[in-house]
């Protein structure tokens, strides 16, 4: 059945805004754990896996993120984030498609909250996740225990990291899709599976960034 085979990588959400409401005022942040401050950047690269080579190639599309602003949305106020894509005129499954696309986001007791209530990333709940609603094909996440040190073009970071996976008619498949976030400057690294492979099809890592 090709719903077996859906991919795990469900991380390039699109957020919808249905508020006009916007303000300048940066949001109060004791534990700024996500970097979120209107000026911030990010830039990465994304790699595809060679089954030939069993090495990971640049495949050109680059994902240019930038925190342009904020907006009160139902009496919050998020920040905006706009993600501009290049490079991907051949359309690689699990890459962004070219073009620009905008999400709010929102830090809450440690989680990384979108406008639709959903949570992205959390950096303090252990609890297991689900995340839609069919029961036959289960799409959950959890967080991780313990740091792991990754190095990456922009540099070395300790990380915390969740993992998505999928349960397919009762067994869990195969691959884990990985969300590194670094503490003072946000995501550094992810993946994006097939649910019945393993090996990641898509990794995406940090090659730059500038955070206030």
């Amino acid at each position: 059945m090709k719903r077996s085979i859906f991919f795990l990588a469900f991380l390039a959400l699109v957020f919808s805004c249905n508020s006009d409401d916007s303000s300048q005022l940066q949001p109060e942040s004791v534990n700024n754990f996500y970097a979120l401050k209107v000026g911030n950047e990010w830039v990465y690269k994304n790699y595809k896996y060679n089954s030939n080579t069993e090495l990971y190639e640049d495949t050109g599309v680059v994902d240019s993120i930038s925190i342009i602003g904020t907006e009160v949305i139902n009496g919050e106020t998020y920040f905006k984030f706009k993600t501009k894509t290049t490079g991907n005129e051949e359309g690689i499954t699990f890459c962004n498609p070219n073009g620009e696309y905008f999400e709010y986001l929102r830090e809450f007791e440690g989680n990384l909250i979108s406008d639709e209530g959903k949570v992205k990333f959390t950096n303090s709940d252990y609890t297991e996740r689900i995340l839609n609603s069919d029961p036959d094909l289960s799409l959950r996440e959890i967080l991780v225990e313990g740091e792991t040190e990754l190095n990456v073009e922009a540099g070395i970071f300790t990380c915390i990291n969740s993992e998505r996976y999928l349960i397919s008619n009762g067994e869990v498949t195969p691959a884990r899709d990985k969300f590194y976030y670094a503490d003072g400057f946000g995501l550094i690294y992810d993946t994006s599976s097939w649910a019945s492979e393993e090996t990641p099809t898509i990794i995406r890592r940090l090659d730059s960034y500038v955070v206030q």
